[in-house]
């Protein structure tokens, strides 16, 4: 590997203010801060499990709402992973994992192929965390699958505590993207046959 794989955004609209670094091949190091605690918690373990570096600070319109912080991370989340990405060239492209968190159980599968979409089988009872709204998650999940370029399934097999469902589903994509962008030494070039992803 012979460039570093990282990236520098800024997005800023009338409702959020976004500054993100991310270094794919780091340590899971990280600071974070959006102004929402649970979401905090939620990044910074997302983070420490893909071994990603990443330093986020977001101001959002939080007397409003939480959505247009949580969404518009992902928005700018999705960009920098795909502009530290580069061209893709020796990683695994796919990956999965199954996380275990006390009662829940949550599977992730992702290809990182450029074609965005997203499945989201997650249904719970209890839709709060605090005063966080756990419907977030799923918008969080899309805006950060469409800019990143992701093909990203997420299923939740059985849980009753929105907590530890949301937080195998953070931990569960780490390890997933963790395992596909890592650099395979026997991959030649791009992982697809039709020569560009």
């Amino acid at each position: 590997m012979t460039r570093s794989r990282s990236a520098r955004l800024e997005r800023k609209t009338r409702e959020t203010q976004i500054e993100l670094e991310l270094e794919l091949d780091g340590s899971g190091a990280y600071e974070v801060s959006t102004g929402i605690a649970f979401f905090d918690h939620m990044l910074q373990s997302f983070a420490k499990h893909a071994l990603f570096d990443l330093r986020l600070t977001a101001k959002g319109d939080l007397a409003v709402d939480a959505h247009h912080t949580v969404e518009d991370v992902g928005i700018v989340l999705g960009q920098a992973l795909r502009e530290a990405l580069g061209s893709a060239e020796g990683i695994q492209r796919y990956g999965s994992f199954v996380l275990p968190m006390a009662e829940a159980k949550v599977e992730v599968a992702v290809d990182v192929s450029n074609r965005p979409y997203l499945v989201y089988r997650v249904s719970l009872a209890n839709d709060r965390i605090g005063g966080f709204d756990v419907s977030l998650v799923e918008d969080f999940l899309y805006a950060f699958s469409q800019h990143a370029g992701l093909d990203l399934h997420v299923e939740l097999r059985y849980g009753k505590s929105p907590h530890h469902v949301v937080e195998a589903i953070f931990k569960g994509l780490a390890r997933a993207l963790r395992s596909a962008l890592e650099i395979d030494p026997r991959v030649r070039g791009l992982p697809t046959v039709k020569g560009a992803l």
